[in-house]
Protein backbone atom coordinates (compact mmCIF):
# COMPACT_ATOMS: atom_id res chain seq x y z
CA UNK A 1 0.00 0.00 0.00
CA UNK A 2 1.23 3.47 -0.72
CA UNK A 3 0.90 6.43 1.39
CA UNK A 4 -2.46 7.09 0.64
CA UNK A 5 -3.63 3.99 1.55
CA UNK A 6 -3.69 2.84 -2.56
CA UNK A 7 -2.09 -0.26 -4.20
CA UNK A 8 1.06 -0.04 -6.15
CA UNK A 9 0.15 -3.36 -8.20
CA UNK A 10 3.47 -2.61 -9.92
CA UNK A 11 6.44 -1.35 -9.46
CA UNK A 12 6.33 0.79 -12.85
CA UNK A 13 3.29 2.11 -12.07
CA UNK A 14 1.41 -0.36 -14.76
CA UNK A 15 -0.03 -3.55 -14.27
CA UNK A 16 1.96 -7.06 -15.51
CA UNK A 17 0.33 -8.91 -18.03
CA UNK A 18 0.06 -12.42 -16.41
CA UNK A 19 3.98 -14.40 -17.42
CA UNK A 20 2.60 -16.96 -20.25
CA UNK A 21 -0.61 -17.72 -22.35
CA UNK A 22 -3.02 -19.89 -20.92
CA UNK A 23 -3.97 -23.29 -22.75
CA UNK A 24 -7.39 -22.41 -23.00
CA UNK A 25 -9.22 -23.87 -26.04
CA UNK A 26 -11.47 -21.59 -28.04
CA UNK A 27 -15.26 -22.26 -28.12
CA UNK A 28 -16.35 -23.19 -31.50
CA UNK A 29 -18.34 -20.30 -33.51
CA UNK A 30 -20.00 -22.55 -35.39
CA UNK A 31 -21.53 -25.77 -33.70
CA UNK A 32 -24.35 -27.81 -31.95
CA UNK A 33 -25.45 -26.76 -28.93
CA UNK A 34 -23.85 -28.82 -26.76
CA UNK A 35 -20.13 -28.53 -28.96
CA UNK A 36 -20.37 -24.37 -28.21
CA UNK A 37 -21.80 -24.53 -24.69
CA UNK A 38 -18.93 -27.36 -23.27
CA UNK A 39 -16.24 -25.14 -25.83
CA UNK A 40 -17.31 -22.58 -23.42
CA UNK A 41 -17.02 -24.44 -20.11
CA UNK A 42 -13.76 -25.67 -20.72
CA UNK A 43 -12.69 -22.52 -21.75
CA UNK A 44 -13.93 -21.04 -18.62
CA UNK A 45 -12.27 -23.92 -16.43
CA UNK A 46 -8.44 -23.38 -18.45
CA UNK A 47 -9.12 -19.73 -17.30
CA UNK A 48 -9.78 -20.85 -13.74
CA UNK A 49 -6.51 -22.78 -13.92
CA UNK A 50 -4.79 -20.16 -15.21
CA UNK A 51 -5.73 -17.57 -12.98
CA UNK A 52 -4.56 -19.75 -9.87
CA UNK A 53 -1.42 -21.10 -11.24
CA UNK A 54 1.93 -19.86 -9.89
CA UNK A 55 0.65 -18.81 -6.31
CA UNK A 56 2.18 -19.82 -3.13
CA UNK A 57 -0.34 -20.98 -0.70
CA UNK A 58 -0.08 -18.04 1.50
CA UNK A 59 -1.16 -16.18 -1.59
CA UNK A 60 -3.90 -18.13 -2.56
CA UNK A 61 -5.55 -18.01 0.92
CA UNK A 62 -5.10 -14.05 1.23
CA UNK A 63 -8.22 -12.11 2.15
CA UNK A 64 -8.95 -9.12 0.09
CA UNK A 65 -12.27 -8.62 0.13
CA UNK A 66 -14.59 -8.30 2.87
CA UNK A 67 -15.79 -11.65 2.53
CA UNK A 68 -13.11 -14.29 4.60
CA UNK A 69 -13.48 -17.21 2.52
CA UNK A 70 -13.54 -15.33 -0.67
CA UNK A 71 -10.15 -15.81 -1.72
CA UNK A 72 -8.53 -17.28 -4.35
CA UNK A 73 -8.01 -21.05 -2.74
CA UNK A 74 -11.84 -20.42 -1.04
CA UNK A 75 -13.42 -20.19 -4.77
CA UNK A 76 -11.17 -23.29 -6.32
CA UNK A 77 -12.33 -25.32 -3.50
CA UNK A 78 -16.11 -24.31 -4.34
CA UNK A 79 -15.80 -24.74 -8.11
CA UNK A 80 -14.42 -27.88 -7.47
CA UNK A 81 -17.36 -28.75 -5.02
CA UNK A 82 -19.79 -27.11 -7.74
CA UNK A 83 -18.27 -29.48 -10.47
CA UNK A 84 -18.90 -32.79 -8.37
CA UNK A 85 -21.95 -31.99 -6.96
CA UNK A 86 -24.10 -30.93 -11.27
CA UNK A 87 -22.34 -33.47 -12.64
CA UNK A 88 -21.50 -36.78 -10.35
CA UNK A 89 -23.96 -36.24 -7.93
CA UNK A 90 -27.00 -34.88 -9.83
CA UNK A 91 -26.53 -36.37 -13.38
CA UNK A 92 -24.61 -39.53 -12.81
CA UNK A 93 -26.21 -40.13 -9.44
CA UNK A 94 -23.27 -41.21 -7.23
CA UNK A 95 -23.68 -39.80 -3.16
CA UNK A 96 -23.24 -36.85 -1.91
CA UNK A 97 -20.01 -36.84 0.30
CA UNK A 98 -20.65 -33.38 1.33
CA UNK A 99 -24.11 -33.64 3.31
CA UNK A 100 -22.57 -33.91 6.62
CA UNK A 101 -20.13 -31.03 5.86
CA UNK A 102 -22.66 -28.79 4.78
CA UNK A 103 -25.63 -29.61 7.45
CA UNK A 104 -22.49 -28.44 9.63
CA UNK A 105 -21.11 -25.83 7.73
CA UNK A 106 -22.78 -24.40 4.52
CA UNK A 107 -19.39 -22.74 3.49
CA UNK A 108 -17.70 -26.21 4.45
CA UNK A 109 -16.03 -26.62 1.04
CA UNK A 110 -14.38 -23.02 1.47
CA UNK A 111 -12.99 -23.97 4.73
CA UNK A 112 -12.01 -26.58 3.88
CA UNK A 113 -9.68 -25.14 0.69
CA UNK A 114 -7.82 -22.10 3.05
CA UNK A 115 -6.68 -25.65 4.66
CA UNK A 116 -5.45 -26.88 1.52
CA UNK A 117 -1.98 -26.40 -0.61
CA UNK A 118 -2.61 -24.44 -4.27
CA UNK A 119 -1.01 -27.32 -5.36
CA UNK A 120 -3.84 -29.92 -4.11
CA UNK A 121 -6.79 -27.93 -5.03
CA UNK A 122 -5.40 -27.29 -8.68
CA UNK A 123 -5.01 -30.70 -9.06
CA UNK A 124 -8.56 -32.00 -7.62
CA UNK A 125 -10.38 -29.05 -9.84
CA UNK A 126 -8.36 -30.71 -12.52
CA UNK A 127 -9.24 -34.11 -11.84
CA UNK A 128 -13.14 -33.25 -11.08
CA UNK A 129 -13.30 -31.63 -14.38
CA UNK A 130 -12.17 -34.57 -16.23
CA UNK A 131 -14.42 -36.24 -14.49
CA UNK A 132 -17.42 -33.94 -15.05
CA UNK A 133 -15.90 -34.63 -18.97
CA UNK A 134 -16.93 -38.45 -18.19
CA UNK A 135 -19.90 -38.16 -17.21
CA UNK A 136 -20.97 -35.75 -19.73
CA UNK A 137 -19.89 -37.04 -23.07
CA UNK A 138 -22.21 -40.13 -22.28
CA UNK A 139 -25.53 -38.46 -21.18
CA UNK A 140 -27.78 -36.80 -23.64
CA UNK A 141 -28.78 -33.22 -23.64
CA UNK A 142 -32.04 -33.69 -23.05
CA UNK A 143 -31.93 -36.18 -20.88
CA UNK A 144 -33.72 -35.25 -17.28
CA UNK A 145 -33.11 -35.97 -14.51
CA UNK A 146 -34.67 -35.79 -10.64
CA UNK A 147 -33.46 -33.03 -8.91
CA UNK A 148 -33.82 -32.72 -4.84
CA UNK A 149 -36.43 -34.94 -4.93
CA UNK A 150 -39.73 -33.97 -6.74
CA UNK A 151 -37.95 -31.38 -9.03
CA UNK A 152 -36.62 -32.10 -12.31
CA UNK A 153 -33.30 -30.85 -14.16
CA UNK A 154 -32.10 -31.22 -17.85
CA UNK A 155 -28.20 -31.99 -18.52
CA UNK A 156 -28.47 -29.24 -20.89
CA UNK A 157 -29.50 -26.77 -17.76
CA UNK A 158 -26.70 -28.47 -16.02
CA UNK A 159 -24.03 -27.26 -18.42
CA UNK A 160 -25.60 -24.03 -19.07
CA UNK A 161 -25.73 -23.45 -15.19
CA UNK A 162 -22.07 -24.59 -15.02
CA UNK A 163 -20.94 -22.37 -17.43
CA UNK A 164 -22.71 -19.23 -15.55
CA UNK A 165 -21.18 -20.23 -12.53
CA UNK A 166 -17.64 -20.84 -14.04
CA UNK A 167 -17.33 -17.81 -15.50
CA UNK A 168 -18.69 -15.70 -12.81
CA UNK A 169 -15.98 -17.08 -10.55
CA UNK A 170 -13.70 -16.72 -13.46
CA UNK A 171 -14.12 -13.03 -13.01
CA UNK A 172 -13.57 -12.79 -9.26
CA UNK A 173 -10.29 -14.79 -9.58
CA UNK A 174 -9.11 -12.01 -12.20
CA UNK A 175 -9.73 -9.49 -9.74
CA UNK A 176 -8.43 -11.59 -6.63
CA UNK A 177 -5.32 -12.46 -8.93
CA UNK A 178 -4.89 -9.03 -9.28
CA UNK A 179 -4.91 -7.97 -5.97
CA UNK A 180 -2.64 -10.08 -5.71
CA UNK A 181 0.35 -9.72 -7.25
CA UNK A 182 -0.67 -7.47 -9.83
CA UNK A 183 -1.05 -9.65 -12.97
CA UNK A 184 -3.73 -8.90 -15.40
CA UNK A 185 -4.89 -10.90 -18.76
CA UNK A 186 -7.75 -11.82 -20.63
Amino acid sequence: MGESGSRQPAATGRLARMSAEPARPEPPMVGSQREQLTGFLDFHRATVVWKCGGLTDEQARRSLVPSELTTIAGLLGHLTFVEEYWFSIVLAGKPDRWREAFAEDPDAEFRRAMRTPIARLLAEYEQECRRSREILAGLDFDKVVTFRGDRAVSVHWVVAHMVEETARHAGHLDLLRELTDGLVGE
